[in-house]
């Protein structure tokens, strides 16, 4: 196992992978609450504000497909961007994807929705690799596409949360946009610091409106 993480590239994103079908055996063993404790419920967030990460590392007990799916587009988008960006980087575009998820459910639906799953860590990804693909003169098109069939699968499919995949796309992108726009390591690492802030803004704003009815 120590030689596969040292031959791979890809190290952060293999480390995501096996962390999430580790927490997902960890949750279907018979009696495990370990769920109920994961997931985002935008309620809790006053006590628990770490489940708005949390949330994008737990997934259906009852549908394997739901995290192999997951895990699936994470390995393939990963060993992608993972080598162009650097670990911290993507591991940082990953991170903050989930937050933005987070906060776009908070705000597109009602306080006691209750969400798990990466797809909004996956969706980060998405726009990631297509902000890199425009960033580098290559043809988007098909990336686009990719991105909108997957949106309005969210839309149409019960059980879904689109919000946590729109959220996890702009909260993605954005991200990718700061890298990709300088080449100065303190000028990525300030813009990233200003996309976070500005979601932790956007978190305590609709915090506030949720305790005032």
């Amino acid at each position: 196992m120590r030689n596969i993480f040292r031959q791979n590239p890809a190290r952060v994103t293999l480390g995501l992978v096996l962390l999430n079908l580790a927490i997902w055996v960890l949750q279907i063993v018979p009696g495990s609450v370990l769920t109920t404790k994961l997931a985002f419920l935008p309620l809790a967030v006053y006590t628990e504000p770490w489940r708005m990460i949390t949330a994008g590392f737990a997934h259906s007990e009852s549908n394997p497909l739901h995290v192999l799916l997951n895990m699936y587009s994470l390995y393939i988008f990963g060993s992608l961007l993972e080598p162009m960006l650097g670990r911290l980087r993507f591991l940082a575009i990953w991170l903050v994807s989930i937050f933005g998820g987070s906060v776009a459910v908070m705000y597109l639906n009602t306080p006691d929705t209750w969400v798990i799953g990466a797809s909004s860590g996956v969706f980060g990804l998405m726009a990631a690799y297509f902000v890199v693909l425009r960033a580098v003169g290559q043809n988007s098109q098909s990336m686009m596409g990719l991105i909108a069939i997957n949106l309005v699968f969210g839309f149409l499919m019960p059980g879904v949360s689109w919000q946590a995949h729109l959220g996890g796309l702009l909260a993605g992108g954005a991200m990718t946009a700061v890298y990709a726009q300088s080449r100065n390591k303190n000028a990525q690492v300030i813009g990233a610091i200003f996309v976070v802030l500005a979601f932790v803004g956007l978190t305590a704003y609709r915090m506030q409106t949720m305790l005032l009815g």
